[in-house]
């Protein structure tokens, strides 16, 4: 099953937020797709890591065994998914992410260092975005104004 992590924050003279680089951390809550466990602790999956699936049936970004039902379960990250928030989509929920999930499911998302953003107007770039207070400010000196991501929020979908 593909779940997408849909993004929405209101963007203020900024465009392309994105995550930068195989190493970003997406810290996500799993919920186990067969008994309902879900972790009360953020994991983090990223692109450059990447285990064996048990059968030899290809590998996952991560790969774990349920405490409570002892069921192994798997999610990865589908790359070729991964899309920017651009200043057109402010205010609306946009698909940043696909996972492909196997009996995990992802039910909560805190985004964290790693964003990087540019300026709308200038092209400046801002290569250190962190939106773990779900609101962002930076400066523009280009453009003589302040820019910021607020009000970060995510919901996930089914794909």
């Amino acid at each position: 099953m593909k779940i997408g992590l849909q993004f929405k924050a209101t963007l203020d003279n900024v465009t392309n937020v994105r995550p930068l680089g195989t190493d970003f951390r997406w810290y996500l809550k799993l919920k186990c797709g067969n008994c309902g466990e879900t972790s009360d602790k953020w994991q983090y999956i990223t692109l450059d890591e990447s285990v064996p699936l048990k059968g030899g049936r290809g590998s996952a970004s991560m790969v774990q065994k349920c405490k409570l039902c002892s069921r192994e379960n798997s999610i990865d990250i589908l790359e070729d998914t991964i899309t920017p928030y651009n200043a057109e989509d402010s205010e609306r929920f946009k698909t940043m992410v696909q996972f492909e999930c196997r009996g995990l499911e992802p039910v909560d998302f805190q985004p964290q260092a790693g964003f990087v953003a540019e300026g709308t107007e200038t092209g400046t770039p801002f290569p250190e975005v962190n939106l773990l207070e779900k609101d962002w400010t930076d400066y523009d000196e280009k453009l003589a104004a302040s820019v910021g991501i607020y009000e970060v929020t995510h919901q996930f979908k089914k794909c």
